[in-house]
């Protein structure tokens, strides 16, 4: 019987050590080693998966300009968001990873569009549940797939042998924490097998140019479970999220090699699965017959496409001796300042009052064209005055206090029109290249903040009653 063999593994960067190390050389980061077994006493048969094609390529030293390149058609799926936030379809050969909190819905998801990928030979690997869980999820959501396979295993020897037998076209794996290869005597889920079994379907999608799904867990801070390099293995990182009070889920791009990071994809979980939302803009806009203050319209832009979202604020006095500033979904350190911005230059005393901020609808927004809505909404609830509900707003508001242009700001003119808006506030330098006649939209313009304040409340006397500076 040999020696049993451990090493220390970094668990943010994978680095590996012979021994302990407080802080770790690679990524600086402190007390994120632990010990595990990298080869135990016993002998074992080690595969890998070079082991099961039956032609294995060769790879030699090629010049950039020999190299025949045509583009690769992709796989358009059923599912339009998915589509999008894959830039327009799933690559062939790619690996892509998607990661969400436990519960959020990733596995319906992925299961409900392999059965929908009919054209395809799709298998489903899955190490968390039994087949009969999965038959029973696939009944509920109603759609019948010959072309779909399961197999319920966790050991890659296995899965790749399966693989082999089988050869499909698309292949998801359901988790990557719970796969183990018999090249690693670590137990499931530890950062050198993650590592390993990454590797090894990121080989397998390479050589055999099929598209590769992987599941994964994140941990308690957010952070996608495993090593960092993980994320870099991989071609696509997707980020599943949503409030469980919410039945909306956001599928966002964190990483794309063949499309942009700022596209985002939204459905509603239902009994029957996850429905696509094609008009967020309607479930981001509160209903509501009565015109209260403290609300205000904003068109942003995520990725592609816009949406009109309710910006809502309480500014009450503050009870308590240091003011409170909470937020949902929109960045704290903005907030902070663009209440300092209305402070100095618009002469608003917010600093001895308590600020709450909420994003309609539970989404997260990091667009700087809502911080005109945002500044707006604060000012309503400040003074009581309620913002007519034609009126939405597109802007970034800058230090000094000037209203600084917003990028497509055309297609949020035209989503706000599509919506019934009946006016919308622009920065004034975004005029320029706009034709305002082509638009049923009234445009207004302002440059400062000033202005804002005018075209929303009207009279002169009304204005000088909010700028009290």
């Amino acid at each position: 019987m040999s020696k049993i063999k451990t090493a220390f593994f970094c668990s943010n960067c994978g680095y590996e050590s012979t021994k302990w190390i407080g802080k770790c050389p690679s990524c600086n980061q402190w007390n994120t080693f632990s010990e595990e077994v990298i080869q135990s006493g016993d002998a074992k048969e080690k595969t890998t998966w070079e082991d099961y094609p039956e032609k294995k390529r060769t790879n030699k030293t090629i010049a950039l300009s020999d190299i025949d390149f045509k583009e690769e058609k992709r796989i358009v799926t059923s599912d339009v968001e998915l589509n999008r936030v894959l830039g327009g379809g799933i690559v062939p050969g790619s690996l892509v990873l998607v990661a969400g909190e436990p519960g959020i819905g990733k596995s319906t998801l992925f299961l409900q569009n392999g059965l929908l990928i009919k054209q395809l030979k799709v298998l489903y690997i899955s190490g968390e549940e039994s087949e009969q869980q999965i038959k029973m999820r696939a009944d509920r959501l109603k759609i019948s797939n010959d072309n779909f396979y399961l197999l319920t295993e966790t050991d890659t020897n296995i899965i790749f042998k399966e693989i082999k037998k089988l050869k499909p076209e698309l292949v998801i794996v359901d988790s990557i924490q719970t796969i183990q290869s018999n090249l690693i005597d670590s137990s499931a889920g530890t950062v050198s097998q993650i590592r390993e079994c990454a590797a090894s379907f990121q080989r397998f999608a390479k050589e055999t140019n099929t598209p590769v799904f992987l599941i994964g867990h994140i941990t308690k801070d957010g952070a996608i479970a495993g090593p960092k390099i993980l994320e870099h293995m991989v071609d696509t990182v997707l980020q599943f999220e949503g409030d469980r009070h919410y039945a909306y889920r956001i599928l966002r791009t964190l990483k794309n090699r063949f499309g942009s990071t700022s596209e985002l994809g939204i459905y509603e979980m239902s009994g029957a699965g996850m429905r696509v939302v094609t008009n967020p803009s309607e479930i981001l806009i509160a209903q509501r017959e009565e015109v209260l203050s403290g609300s205000a319209i904003a068109a942003a832009l995520e990725g592609m496409r816009p949406l009109l979202i309710e910006v809502q604020a309480l500014v009450t006095p503050s009870v308590y001796g240091t003011p409170q500033r909470t937020v949902t979904g929109f960045d704290l350190r903005r907030l902070q300042l663009l209440l300092a911005v209305l402070e100095k230059r618009c002469g608003f005393r917010l600093g001895i009052k308590d600020v709450f901020i909420n994003i309609a609808g539970g989404i997260r927004v990091e667009d700087p064209g809502i911080d005109l809505a945002l500044v707006c909404a604060i000012l309503s609830s400040n003074e009581d005055l309620p913002i007519p509900q034609s009126i939405c707003f597109a802007g970034e508001v800058g230090l000094t206090g000037e209203i600084r242009p917003v990028n497509r700001v055309e297609q949020r003119i035209s989503e706000a029109e599509k919506l019934g808006f009946e006016k919308i506030i622009i920065s004034s330098y975004n005029l320029k290249g706009i034709n305002v006649n082509s638009y049923k939209i009234k445009i207004l313009n302002a440059s400062k903040m000033e202005d804002v304040f005018g075209l929303i409340f009207g009279s002169e006397s009304l204005q000088s009653k909010l700028l009290v500076a």
